[in-house]
């Protein structure tokens, strides 16, 4: 026996809004996979609420909790024929969901064919939005926001620049694994515990870097013997990730978010943040101030301080990212394309919003 919320979908919620009455606002139902993801995505649609139309941000149950990419996938589309309107997305209730490397795969798995296909399921582009969190450019402005202190003492762009470079070869193994349904082989896991900045230091930045390269270099010597036969695939995976946008200095935007938050951007963060207080913090010990005025300096500086992670997730810097805005024009041509009386004769007629046919390359 189905249970009420198994009815629950945009054809009900195109209804919902119809008893509002003709003058009342539509609103768009948009699930996504986890907290965080509300508020992201929430920076997203913002642009394209008005007196017509606003979105509500949720997550997939209320129910039983159920969370990620695979609750939303599972409990609102379960056709292969995304133009017959038998699944639960439409017009008036659509998904939203980290890429991970469904993007990436181009519809070579089930679940990519199925992000990439759907007309209402709409991704990040990048891995995640912790990729996003993490965009470079932002990332001076967050440590400001993070200490109070404005001064340039590391260039996060050209690392996280050169990081990348360094690990590209080891990434497109690795997604030549997942494309040929041969990842066990080197696993996610496995590149994440090369790919690591361990030993990083602010003055000594190059050291880190080193030190990847070597591990990355070991690592694609040992595939090499290992699939000798692997030299034609290579190279046609590198060709076609970089026909998708994905350059050797931007690949930090397509690994693991939690790792590259977690082990790379945070840590970096956290020693530059450091600095920067035990800086400012000498400064105010060596000004010319009676001892208790230096004292009240120290505590307002110090009550002053916010934590990292948590202005890392505050974060808007990434609206200035090509990958953001060619999200928000997924969402504009949608928008543009159906009505709550048009959606399902679109989905038929139309490309799909998120299909590689109709996303336009950055």
């Amino acid at each position: 026996m189905k249970r009420l919320r198994d009815n629950i979908n945009s054809s009900y919620a195109e209804a919902a809004n119809a008893l509002r009455g003709k003058q009342a606002r539509r609103k768009i139902i948009v699930y996504v996979e986890s907290y965080d993801d509300i508020y992201f995505w929430r920076t997203v649609l913002s642009r394209f609420e008005n007196n017509k139309r606003y979105f509500e941000v949720m997550l997939p149950s209320k129910t039983n909790l159920s969370r990620g990419k695979k609750s939303v996938l599972m409990n609102f589309v379960t056709k292969d024929d995304y133009s017959s309107g038998d699944d639960r997305l439409g017009s008036d209730m659509i998904a939203c969901v980290d890429a991970d490397f469904d993007f990436l795969l181009q519809g070579a798995t089930p679940q990519s064919k199925k992000v990439l296909e759907c007309p209402y399921i709409f991704h990040t582009y990048v891995y995640a939005i912790e990729n996003f969190q993490c965009y470079a450019p932002a990332l001076h402005d967050v440590c400001v926001a993070v200490t109070l202190i404005d001064r340039r003492i590391f260039d996060f762009q050209a690392y996280l620049e050169q990081f990348s470079q360094v690990i590209f070869p080891l990434f497109i193994w690795n997604i030549m694994g997942y494309r040929y349904g041969v990842h066990n082989k080197f696993t996610i896991s496995e590149f994440n515990r090369i790919a690591d900045p361990s030993g990083f230091t602010i003055h000594d930045p190059q050291r880190s870097l080193d030190n990847i390269r070597h591990k990355v270099e070991v690592k694609v010597r040992e595939l090499q013997r290992e699939f000798p036969e692997a030299k034609e695939p290579y190279l046609k995976t590198k060709d076609e990730i970089k026909k998708l946008g994905i350059t050797p200095q931007t690949t930090y935007l397509y690994i693991q978010g939690h790792h590259l938050f977690d082990t790379v951007v945070s840590p970096i963060m956290t020693k530059v943040c450091n600095y920067l207080r035990q800086a400012h913090e000498e400064e105010i010990n060596k000004a010319r101030a009676h001892g208790t005025q230096k004292r009240n300096e120290l505590s307002c500086f110090e009550n002053s301080q916010q934590d990292i992670k948590v202005m890392l997730k505050k974060s808007t810097g990434y609206q200035n990212c090509p990958r953001f805005k060619q999200v928000q024009d997924d969402i504009a041509r949608f928008l543009k394309n159906t009505s709550p009386n048009q959606a399902k004769s679109a989905a038929s007629q139309q490309p799909s919003a998120s299909s590689p046919a109709s996303r336009e390359r950055p």
